[in-house]
């Protein structure tokens, strides 16, 4: 899918702050942008995901971060005629903690001369049915914040595990908010393998990190639209 490969770029705390360049957002992104909450807490239409804009816009280089969620949130409402309310939802977390035996992840060592700072941090494999995640120099609480993007929640790193590891997490993407998943690419004349179904991401992360995921409830404000316009105003 095309669309999602268009990064936005520029804005707060980037390089170029004096400039926002979205060459295709959703509506849901903006939303989440603008409100600073995750995909899990707006409610509305369907075609949130689905319908995609393209939005230039200059400010202040001294803008904060909030002043440009206040910008977004009028944009959206003088534009796209949007209207909201808030709720708070009993929602179902997460805690990432140590398994019985012991976490089974290798404790990063830097390479000499600096040459790790060269390699990537993480690599993701994606199957039609299987992800792989290799992984360099990374902390629990960013372990936790991919934990939490791929299951859609929030996960709090409660390992208390300081260091920095490299490991590799091999799970089944079914049910997982992957993106895009490419189809499986058939070798001529050769036929399918039999090929050993993966654990889930619960299973994957107690059998090959050592750690456990472990569900804990909670409350989450939300964003409900009341309305929103799929075409926006003229400028």
């Amino acid at each position: 899918m095309v669309v999602g490969m268009l990064k936005p770029t520029g804005g707060p705390g980037t390089d170029d702050p004096g400039r926002i360049h979205y060459p295709a957002i959703s509506m849901k992104f903006l939303l989440m942008n603008a409100y600073g909450v995750r995909d899990r807490q707006i409610a509305g239409p369907s075609w949130l995901d689905t319908e995609f804009y393209a939005i230039d816009a200059t400010m202040p280089p001294s803008t904060t971060p909030d002043q440009f969620r206040a910008m977004l949130q009028n944009l959206l409402a003088e534009r796209f005629q949007l209207k909201i309310h808030r709720e708070m939802k009993e929602s179902r977390d997460y805690s990432l903690v140590v398994a019985k035996n012991g976490p089974k992840m290798k404790e990063s060592e830097s390479a000499p001369g600096g040459d790790s700072s060269k390699r990537p941090r993480s690599m993701e494999q994606v199957q039609r049915d299987r992800a792989t995640l290799t992984a360099r120099e990374r902390s629990m609480p960013e372990l936790a914040g991919s934990l939490g993007f791929l299951l859609k929640c929030t996960v709090t790193d409660e390992t208390k595990l300081t260091g920095k590891y490299d490991f590799t997490l091999t799970f089944s993407t079914e049910g997982l908010n992957m993106g895009p998943v490419p189809p499986p690419i058939p070798s001529p004349g050769a036929s399918a393998p039999d090929v050993e179904v993966p654990p889930d991401v619960f299973s994957a992360v107690q059998s090959q990190l050592g750690l456990k995921l472990e569900p804990k409830k909670g409350s989450v404000e939300s964003i409900v639209v009341d309305h929103v316009e799929k075409k926006p105003t003229e400028n």
